[in-house]
């Protein structure tokens, strides 16, 4: 049996998405982590509109990682509806975004242990009265607006009976359905929710009177590298321990949503 051939065999018995070398192999000798983030998630890793800086929890701990593993660090732009097929193409190694574990994505990712939990809010205007609950969300004639391939899509799909659904691309779109009346409230969560109460003056909250859906937020990275996997756990388990994380959490206004153990 040729090198070659023997080599094909062993990448189909380690599974899609593996490489002879590992993960934490590659970025060694490539010297820098990719981390794929979403640019426009408040609190978690979102580029200042005039600045250009970027800021969030995730930015320091992409950092915090990138320092542990003494290499450099290089962020790859993605959205909720493609990091994992950036992932699966290799584009980054680990997806640093505040992505809820949900069936679907286990499907296609690991995650790791959590670190922020969060439930689904609401956001509406001040100018609407009419809606003082999530219960007052479900009536004939609501539109909620809601977010295509974030984890509040299936959750509204199934919770709403009676109010009709606006799915939308980007997430500005949500935010300009309410605030132009196309749409009376939108579904985001606790980080999320947060700029929109900081930055947005029309903006009112419906926070839910007993739990909806709590998500696990974690750390996603390609399946079928576990020593990779237990580099990303051992690095938050470090981070927890040492207070690097609640430090964070503490900076971008996320502590009621850390999972500290």
């Amino acid at each position: 049996m040729n090198v070659l051939f023997g080599s094909l065999i062993l990448l189909v018995a380690l599974g899609p998405g593996t490489t002879l070398a590992g993960t934490l192999d590659a970025v060694k000798a490539r010297g820098t982590l990719l981390v794929c983030h979403w640019p426009q998630y408040f609190g978690i890793s979102f580029e200042h509109p005039r600045t250009g800086i970027l800021q969030g929890i995730d930015i320091d701990m992409s950092k915090a990682f990138a320092d542990d593993l003494g290499v450099n660090l290089e962020y790859v732009k993605t959205d909720f509806a493609n990091f994992m097929d950036r992932l699966e193409a290799g584009d980054c190694d680990i997806a640093m975004m505040g992505a809820g574990v949900t069936p679907a994505r286990q499907e296609r990712v690991s995650f790791s242990a959590p670190y922020l939990r969060s439930d689904i809010y609401f956001i509406t205007t001040k100018a609407n009265t009419t809606l003082q609950s999530v219960e007052d969300l479900d009536q004939p004639g609501v539109v909620i607006s809601v977010q295509k391939g974030t984890y509040m899509e299936p959750f509204s799909r199934d919770y709403f009976k009676n109010a009709t659904l606006s799915i939308v691309s980007k997430p500005s779109e949500r935010e300009i359905e309410v605030e132009t009346g196309r749409a009376d409230a939108f579904a985001t969560d606790y980080p999320y929710s947060q700029r929109m109460l900081r930055n947005v003056d029309w903006a009112r909250l419906i926070s839910p009177t007993k739990e909806l859906k709590t998500t696990d937020y974690a750390y996603a990275v390609r399946k079928g590298d576990p020593q990779w996997l237990a580099t990303v756990n051992e690095f938050l388990i470090r981070v927890k321990q040492d207070g690097r994380l609640e430090q964070a959490a503490r900076a971008n206004n996320l502590l009621p949503i850390l999972v500290r153990d």
